[in-house]
């Protein structure tokens, strides 16, 4: 029986997918103790002649479904992984040769009672579109906070590109909510964090993110994360959450405020202000003003958080109330 599982879902990303089965099939963990697990999630580019055709040194299965997003193809692949140990990645990761050797190293460190997060790294040379480099580039700050010893790691920086943690526990909480097709990942942690495991950063376990989507797709993610988080305090025992956005907001930036202020309850007013914010960041992109380019992509990722929160709490009002006493009425809606 392997130690590890590496669960790999992938969709319509053939070229790429190559590169990360290359990746892990260099690993320098033994290749009799891991397993990889690869799930098609629908794909329709020929990723199934190509696993179909697969010749591998480790120990490789897969499998294919109809799309239905990665919380379905992960369980899929749970069900079908042995390994002690489940190393989550994804198909735009591709893993240096020590990947699985870090990750266990931390596994063995801390008694295997946590999990193990490691960072998404922005390969050298690799052209990212101006948003996914913001995207990374916030990414990089929380990666140097944790390794300061700013903060701790929570459930809230678990991601699915790169991370591990015993397979018992993952079944202990009934492995992720089908239901979510964003953000599915965080909400397993926190009911892992309801366990009682640790959460442990590893920068050393990093992995080459070449993250690669378009601004459509980008934009439609933290609106999808602002839903969501209403979603898992309000239904999913996670009332802090509520709290927590409010008292984070009172942080953010002074414009990023005004301009949720001004656009909260207002879509088209939204929508204009996504189109400016991108000319701006268009514009400071081209003449290689990149900290006003970072500065609009931050407002537009803020703003369609926002959005989503509000929009999904049906309360446009609640983060510039004085007091925080209409909290349990919005939680009641």
């Amino acid at each position: 029986m392997p130690q590890v599982s590496v669960i790999l879902p992938t969709y319509n990303r053939l070229a790429r997918l190559r590169q990360v089965v290359a990746a892990l099939e260099r690993q320098d963990y033994p290749h009799d103790v891991y397993e990889v697990v690869i799930v098609s999630d629908g794909s329709s580019d020929g990723t199934h002649e190509y696993l179909a055709s697969l010749r591998s040194p480790m120990r490789l299965s897969w499998l294919t479904q109809p799309n239905r997003g990665p919380a379905a193809a992960r369980n899929a692949a749970l069900a079908r992984a042995t390994g002690e140990f489940i190393v989550f990645i994804d198909d735009d990761v591709v893993a240096p040769p020590n990947l699985l050797t870090e990750h266990m190293v931390s596994h063995r460190a801390a008694g295997g009672e946590v999990v193990v997060i490691g960072p998404l790294l922005s390969p050298e040379g690799f052209a990212m579109a101006p948003w996914v480099n913001w995207e990374q580039t916030t990414l990089m700050a929380q990666y140097a906070a944790m390794t300061r010893g700013d903060w701790e790691p929570t459930p809230r920086q678990f991601y699915t590109g790169n991370a591990s943690l015993r397979r018992s526990h993952i079944l202990a909480v009934g492995g992720f909510d089908e239901s979510f097709r964003r953000a599915e990942d965080v909400e397993m942690a926190y009911r892992l964090a309801g366990l009682g495991l640790g959460f442990v950063f590893k920068m050393s376990a990093g992995a080459l993110h070449y993250a690669d989507r378009s601004f459509r797709s980008w934009l439609e993610i933290p609106y999808a994360y602002g839903r969501n988080d209403v979603i898992f305090g309000r239904d999913r025992q996670q009332a802090w959450l509520l709290t927590t956005a409010r008292r984070e907001f009172g942080q953010r930036n002074v414009l990023v405020r005004i301009l949720v202020r001004l656009c909260m309850g207002h879509p088209r007013a939204t929508a204009f202000a996504v189109r400016v914010l991108k000319l701006i960041a268009s514009t400071a992109s081209f003449l290689g003003a990149a900290r006003v380019a970072q500065l609009a992509y931050s407002g537009i990722f803020n703003l369609r958080y926002y959005q989503g929160f509000c929009e999904e709490l049906g309360d446009t009002d609640f983060f510039f109330r004085r007091s925080a006493e209409p909290l349990a009425r919005s939680l009641e809606r």
